[in-house]
């Protein structure tokens, strides 16, 4: 299986800030989302994923998201197996992104 392409948080965090137009997709728990989220980022639960894609954009660029990175990318491979072409994984998932980029996002 092709490994599937990665971004990190700082970079993320670029692209959003640049106002560059980015699908942020959080596949975690509602009561994980409950805790911190990204901003600009939409809950599909890992579970919910195979219906919840239908409403995406097949060519936006989507970056997904968990705690730490295996469920984002198991949701990475079901995306681009369903044929979307643009999906990256975020590297350490929101753990990371509150160590690096957002320290008010709680930590769990």
């Amino acid at each position: 299986m092709a490994r599937v392409p990665t971004i990190v948080p700082r970079e993320l965090s670029s692209l959003l800030s640049d106002g560059e137009s980015v699908v942020v997709i959080d596949v975690r728990e509602p009561y994980e989302w409950n805790i911190g989220r990204i901003p600009s980022a939409r809950l599909m639960p890992l579970g919910t994923l195979p219906s919840a894609a239908a409403a995406l954009d097949r060519d936006a660029d989507i970056v997904v998201y968990c705690h730490h990175g295996a469920r984002s990318e198991a949701a990475a491979y079901e995306l681009l197996a369903a044929g979307f072409r643009r999906v990256r994984n975020l590297t350490g998932g929101i753990d990371r992104w509150s160590a690096e980029v957002d320290s008010t996002v709680q930590r769990y």
